[in-house]
């Protein structure tokens, strides 16, 4: 059972390639920027738990949460099923397929055979548009080949993975049409509420603290590591290069407000759009530093690399400030904070 036609091309972020393949299926066409934004992503955690071998900067909201939002936003049916059992959740995923419907997928890319570097993720997402009697057939990034095959065998690893940021072999379908969504309503609400989770975290390693707290942090990274050229490496490939579609999704929400500038006339959001495109590349610039602390031992790059993200949380702040001014018929569904992770 293969369903023809189920693509995303050049889909860089996995959430959202995963979700526009699904929703291009249902003959809603929407670009990856419009859909991280609708779906309020953009966010910040400076993550250290004591079990972790090295802190993790994330630059978005916790898994699942854009998919979850942007489907709620647009009027979108979204049935989800997890399961602990393995056959369980092969049947979910089957049934869909079979009736017709391609299905998204969380899971650990360690497991899938495409991924050539083997790290655990459990935080992974795919659109899964058919299989046979060995292979799954999915839609990831272009990064990670787009439309890809791995093995049943290896799918069922990666949906039964447990860990840090996994699912209870999670998958979901969407269905209906967003025609009856004005689109300009849609995009003042998401931004409205996306920058009031950024500019009140509940806790001060998330949004623009939890930059401010980066800063404090990263310049002390040489003496964290037990390995600084693996450690700081990897930490800089994950910002810019690890499905973020660079700068730690500021260029993708640049890029979204970009396009919103173009359906919503609104001073402050044109304000807002030329803010980030200030900001993203000091984040790219950050991600160099930290890089080339971890390839020379300098801890002079990582000094420079504190004082940026510092400038970091005050530009973002204001940038959100901002968007908070952008004029709306009414107000938004709820501009209380939108959960946000803790990890």
């Amino acid at each position: 059972m293969i369903i023809e036609k189920v693509a995303f091309p050049a889909g860089q972020h996995c959430e959202t390639t995963a979700l526009g393949a699904l929703l291009r299926h249902e003959g809603l066409e929407l670009s990856e920027p419009m859909l991280f934004g609708l779906g309020e992503g953009l966010g910040f955690v400076y993550w250290d738990a004591k079990s972790m071998d090295f802190p993790f900067l994330g630059g978005r909201t916790k898994p699942f949460t854009i998919t979850r939002t942007l489907a709620n936003r647009l009027g979108l049916t979204l049935h989800t099923e997890e399961t602990a059992s393995p056959r369980r959740a092969w049947q979910n995923v089957a049934a869909a397929l079979d009736a017709g419907r391609p299905v998204g997928l969380q899971l650990d890319s360690y497991h899938l055979d495409y991924f050539t570097t083997k790290v655990h993720f459990g935080a992974h997402f795919v659109a899964m548009h058919g299989y046979d009697d060995t292979h799954a057939y999915l839609i990831d990034t272009a990064q990670q080949g787009g439309t890809v095959t791995t093995t049943l065998t290896s799918l069922e690893q990666a949906r039964n993975e447990r860990g840090p940021m996994t699912a209870r072999n999670l998958s979901y379908t969407v269905a209906g049409s967003a025609a009856r969504t004005d689109l300009g309503d849609a995009i003042r609400a998401a931004i409205l509420r996306n920058a009031h989770a950024f500019l009140n975290p509940p806790i001060a390693n998330l949004g623009h603290r939890g930059i401010g707290k980066a800063a404090r942090q990263v310049a002390r990274w040489l003496d964290r590591s037990s390995d600084p050229h693996r450690d700081l490496s990897l930490a800089a490939t994950l910002m810019e290069r690890g499905g973020t579609g660079g700068a730690l999704f500021r260029a993708m929400y640049r890029d979204f407000l970009a396009e919103c500038a173009t359906i919503v006339d609104d001073d402050n959001l044109h304000l807002g759009h030329q803010l980030y495109a200030e900001v993203a590349p000091l984040w790219t610039e950050v991600s160099h530093h930290i890089a080339t602390a971890g390839e020379t031992g300098d801890p002079d790059h990582l000094t420079r690399a504190s004082e940026i993200l510092a400038e970091l949380s005050n530009k973002e702040r204001h940038a959100m400030q901002t968007l908070t001014g952008i004029r709306t018929a009414q107000p938004p569904d709820n501009c209380a904070p939108t959960p946000v992770p803790t990890h």
